[in-house]
């Protein structure tokens, strides 16, 4: 099993980060392996969503349909997929610092098939790297627009 959590502060308003953080749409932009969002079911975001996504994570290429499993809009939002090489839950939450600055946690957990379970330290290693190069990003791409 591998459970990664990272988080970081970002200084802008906690709907300004959950509302781009929380936008498929936007995940290509600041998520480093991943190619590709595409809506399976119609647009807003709400419980039941469906996204399919084309990513890369350690030298694979993957495709993997993610549901809005929680929703709470500016609080906290949790999407799983079960079919795949990487069963994966991710979550994220925002919390206000204060009116102009959010902590944004970042939480992926699963059951990697195919990989020794040796790997999953390393693999927990990797995605925790990768995880925060990709909380840098939305920070950088939020705190400059």
């Amino acid at each position: 099993m591998v459970n990664v959590t990272t988080e970081i502060i970002i200084n802008c308003s906690k709907m300004q980060v959950a509302d781009y953080a929380a936008n498929p749409d936007h995940a290509p932009v600041w998520y480093d392996n991943i190619d590709s969002s595409d809506w399976r079911t119609p647009k807003p975001l709400q419980l039941g969503s469906q996204i399919a996504f084309r990513a890369k994570f350690l030298g694979k290429e993957l495709a993997y349909i993610y549901e809005i499993v929680e929703f709470l809009p500016g609080e906290k939002l949790t999407m799983k997929t079960a079919q795949g090489p990487f069963p994966m839950e991710t979550t994220y939450t925002w919390t206000a610092i204060n009116t102009n600055t959010t902590k944004m946690t970042l939480q992926n957990k699963g059951e990697p098939k195919g990989f020794s379970k040796l790997f999953s330290p390393v693999m927990a290693t990797m995605m925790k790297k990768a995880n925060e190069k990709d909380l840098m990003k939305i920070k950088d791409i939020l705190e400059n627009q």
